[in-house]
């Protein structure tokens, strides 16, 4: 008696091979992973109203990004050409189409610098957007501290002594629990080359040209020092705070120094 087997035959499938297969793969990754992204930016854009879109505020080139897009696509058919160019053994058109798609690469990359060079110029970075008016002026009064810190510096043709780290656990422990001790140790070579610089000022052999310029430097530390206050009181609003620098920027003794010093312009949601 003969028994025959009950298990399936088993036939080969698609005779695809493996790089085709993980290539098909790595797509379905691909759109999966930007699917959850783009997905996500719907949502967040259905739900956030005001959401800012003048390219006045944001400072993106919309078209520079589309233009970007038709780059791509198009480097990315010279890609194909080249393959089958070296199917058939035409080198010299795999070269070509090679050579035609490192050049709109360079291109991408050069559209891509401009479409967000905004971006850098007016400081819409991450962690450096203020949302409120009030974080606008914070911003631009650390800003302009900045500005008058390393001009205090640059006059006095010194550096800020490097802070020492503490080695006594009771001296770590102190210093760590007081924070106003600590600023001050921190504000307190700056203030002394400021009053430095004041007796300087004061001297009767000072040459003028260098009275001139402490002038204008003390000019702008009063300036600064009005502005702090109104912005420590909230006096002062963000179009005063503008029309303010818009006048310091203009003037001629030291209006050059405050170019790392931006405009306020606060961005809902950080974009």
């Amino acid at each position: 008696m003969s028994h025959e087997s009950n298990s399936p035959q088993y036939r080969m499938g698609l005779p695809i091979p493996h790089s085709k297969l993980g290539m098909w793969l790595f797509l379905a990754t691909e759109i999966m992973f930007f699917s959850a992204f783009i997905g996500a930016y719907i949502v967040l854009r259905a739900g956030s109203p005001g959401w800012p879109d003048d390219p006045e505020i944001t400072h993106l080139r919309i078209w520079a990004g589309g233009l970007n897009t038709f780059v791509l696509i198009l480097s990315s058919y010279f890609v194909v050409m080249a393959l089958e160019g070296m199917k058939v053994e035409n080198f010299a058109k795999a070269r070509r189409y090679l050579c035609l798609t490192l050049l709109l690469a360079c291109l991408f990359l050069g559209i891509k610098a401009y479409e967000y060079s905004g971006k850098f110029k007016y400081d819409i970075l991450p962690g450096h957007i203020p949302e409120t008016p009030r974080m606008a002026i914070d911003k631009s009064m650390r800003e302009m501290k900045h500005v008058v810190d390393q001009r205090t510096i640059a006059l006095a043709a010194a550096k800020l002594p490097e802070k020492t780290e503490p080695v006594d656990p009771e001296e770590t422990a102190e210093i760590s629990g007081v924070a106003d001790e600590k600023t001050e140790e921190v504000e307190t070579p700056v203030e002394e080359l400021r009053q430095q610089l004041q007796t300087e000022l004061t001297a009767e052999d000072t040459p003028a040209p260098r009275k001139k310029e402490l002038q204008a430097y003390f000019d702008l530390d009063s300036k600064y020092r009005e502005l702090d206050k109104r912005a420590l009181d909230e006096t002062i609003s963000m179009q005063e705070m503008n029309k303010e620098l818009e006048t310091m920027k203009e003037n001629p003794e030291y209006g050059s120094f405050l170019a790392p010093v931006h405009f306020l312009q606060p961005i809902i949601y950080g974009n």
